[in-house]
């Protein structure tokens, strides 16, 4: 019964995923922002949903190590294997300003975490009020930076046409799905991970965290089939930078999150921290500006290793 739920969780998070991305992205054409913005915000906002509601939710049922998991996890599946199986498909172009601003303050955030969760383990409203300012920051940052700059997006045109009634329609069975999904996800997982003999914490890094991950993957391996180049690196690093500060920011703000998992700090942290780094020499060497398909291999086949490793203990 607990692995029923956890598919039904799971499905619910993908309709959840998939119409919230789709409402938010009509809106933003509503609204006359650009397609590049939409995808580094709005879309990577609404792909982070589910981590939000999952860790939330499993804060306030006295899972903690979930809420951290999620997002480490997540994060770890956004770039080793969401951006590999992408890459895998085809190549995937990177520009300048992913070095220049987006990966460097994904590097900052992940950098922050750990800082704060090694230094009392615990993550306390003030620090996730912290997280939260330096997110609101970086978007006034960025949307200063590309004001002028329009970028293809991987959601079709179409969408800009959509009526209002319709957005909010889509909302609503975004958030309803979403809610319910992560309230089945927390819940199965709980018991499968007492039923087996594993921590919540390894459940939580690797099953929830894919299980979270799938708005990301679906609409990341959708931009490689429609040979879309522009979005789905920037959509990645977006909602990992907003799992740290919009995620576990607000979670911690509602109520504090302590590292009740030794393994979180000494060894799936260093995981998250050791990807994100990795994909500078990835793109550079040793053809410049490009994830191409055997690096995306690489990728897929570290995350293998690290999901293995996670079981093992």
């Amino acid at each position: 019964m607990s692995i029923l739920w956890v598919v039904l969780g799971f499905i619910l998070l993908v309709v959840g995923g998939e119409f919230l991305v789709r409402a938010s992205v009509a809106l933003s054409f509503k609204l006359n922002i650009s397609k590049m913005i939409i995808g580094l915000t709005v879309v990577s906002f609404a792909t982070s949903a589910p981590e939000l509601l999952v860790s939330i939710n499993a804060a306030f049922n006295g899972s903690p190590d979930i809420a951290i998991n999620n997002v480490v996890g997540s994060n770890i599946a956004n770039i080793a294997l969401v951006l590999g199986i992408t890459a895998f498909i085809g190549s995937i172009a990177v520009d300048r300003s992913f070095y220049r601003l987006n990966w460097p303050v994904m590097m900052l955030f992940s950098i922050a975490l750990y800082y704060f969760l090694k230094n009392d383990n615990q993550l306390i409203p003030m620090e996730g009020v912290a997280l939260l300012g330096a997110l609101i920051i970086f978007l006034f940052i960025l949307i200063r930076s590309a004001r002028k700059e329009r970028a293809e997006e991987v959601v079709d045109d179409t969408l800009e046409k959509v009526s209002n009634v319709k957005i909010i329609i889509w909302l609503l069975i975004g958030a309803f799905a979403l809610y319910f999904g992560s309230d089945w996800l927390v819940d199965g997982a709980k018991k499968i991970a007492i039923n087996v003999g594993v921590s919540e914490a390894v459940i939580s890094v690797t099953m929830i965290a894919i299980g979270t991950s799938v708005p990301e993957l679906a609409a990341s391996v959708i931009a490689a089939a429609k040979q879309e180049k522009a979005l789905s690196l920037g959509n990645l690093i977006g909602s990992n930078i907003f799992n740290i500060g919009s995620v576990l920011g607000i979670t911690s703000i509602i109520k504090t999150i302590p590292v009740t998992a030794p393994e979180i700090l000494s060894r799936d942290i260093f995981w998250m921290l050791g990807f994100s780094a990795i994909l500078i020499p990835l793109i550079f060497l040793p053809r410049q500006h490009q994830i191409s398909r055997y690096k995306g291999f690489i990728l897929v086949f570290a995350y293998s290793l690290f999901i293995v490793l996670v079981f093992r203990g």
